[in-house]
């Protein structure tokens, strides 16, 4: 199969194209703009690799994504402005990119009559729950810029499939963290900046309740429910990690062998969603489960970001 993965120089797909590369004899295409997030150092590894290949170009450009969709089986779509903070600064950007970049993704798609398409979208787009967890079906409540483009982006690839019989299937992962996941996120930004000397800033009161999975298992699934999903369905992942950031704070500085002394409270993010949970038991349904379990993925993490100065560096 020769797969066309956007956004593939970044966190997520940029781990998920060494998932398929490692576990398969697929051919991937990453098309990706290359802005901040998106970066080839992602891909040193596997520049050499004859299965790989890479376009720079941009989703919103229909004339780019058509030349380099061609000749694809598959289309995974990781492409996406995805910082919410980002979002309440600057909104703009992520409307276009997330739901124009995504109705181009989709109706070159469409014209070139690819076998799957993956769209890849986030458990922000249900809103917060207090209580419980949400299911596929239950209804979507962004309550943030980024999130609002999210599901506009879902529900633009899912009207693709229902009007013109693209095979779009969606999956809605929790927080993910790992190798290459640029420091602006919380634990790369937290690790960086304790390797650094400096403080962490903790918004709020830190209880904000977020489910942490770990890159790889993550890949693992989208490359499951890419192989063997349904068409027309959507698959939430998420490891069932479920801690407060004040706890995930905690973790990280006792792994850096830090204090409370290190945390700096901040004003609360405007509009700051309370609890993410989501109900996974349909990917898992497909024989997929998460593989690291939270505390040694972490500490593994924070090893990465320790042994990889050459990789973030340059980007803070």
């Amino acid at each position: 199969m020769k797969l066309f993965v956007t956004g593939g120089a970044g966190f997520i797909g940029s781990n998920y194209v060494h998932h398929v590369l490692d576990t398969s004899d697929d051919e991937v295409t990453v098309f990706d703009a290359l802005t901040y997030a998106g970066n080839l150092d992602n891909l040193r590894d596997v520049a050499d690799n004859p299965r790989y290949s890479f376009v720079q170009g941009d989703i919103c450009d229909r004339d780019a994504v058509t030349a380099a969709m061609a000749g694809h089986d598959a289309v995974v779509h990781f492409a996406a402005e995805s910082h919410v903070d980002r979002s309440i600064t600057g909104p703009d950007a992520f409307v276009s990119t997330n739901c124009d970049g995504t109705n181009v993704v989709c109706d070159v798609a469409r014209q070139m009559e690819v076998d799957r398409f993956v769209h890849i979208s986030t458990d922000e787009v249900y809103g917060s729950i207090d209580d419980g967890s949400f299911s596929e079906t239950d209804r979507l409540g962004p309550r943030s810029p980024y999130s609002a483009s999210k599901a506009g982006s879902d529900l633009i690839a899912l009207a693709y499939q229902e009007t013109y019989g693209l095979p779009v299937i969606v999956t809605r992962s929790s927080n993910n963290f790992g190798p290459y996941q640029f420091p602006e996120k919380v634990i790369p930004l937290f690790v960086t900046n304790l390797l650094e000397g400096a403080n962490v800033p903790l918004y709020g009161d830190g209880g904000n309740v977020r489910d942490w999975c770990h890159v790889a298992d993550n890949c693992a699934a989208v490359d499951l429910v890419l192989r063997n999903g349904t068409v027309g369905e959507i698959y939430n992942i998420g490891a069932g990690n479920e801690i407060t950031n004040l706890e995930l704070t905690t973790r990280l500085l006792a792994l850096l062998d830090c204090g409370d002394d290190r945390i700096d409270r901040v004003t609360d993010r405007l509009g700051h969603d309370r609890r993410y949970s989501i109900d996974c038991s349909k990917v898992r349904s497909l024989g997929w489960q998460p593989t690291r379990e939270l505390g040694e993925a972490l500490s593994a993490t924070v090893e990465w970001y320790r042994s990889n100065r050459w990789w973030w560096e340059p980007l803070r």
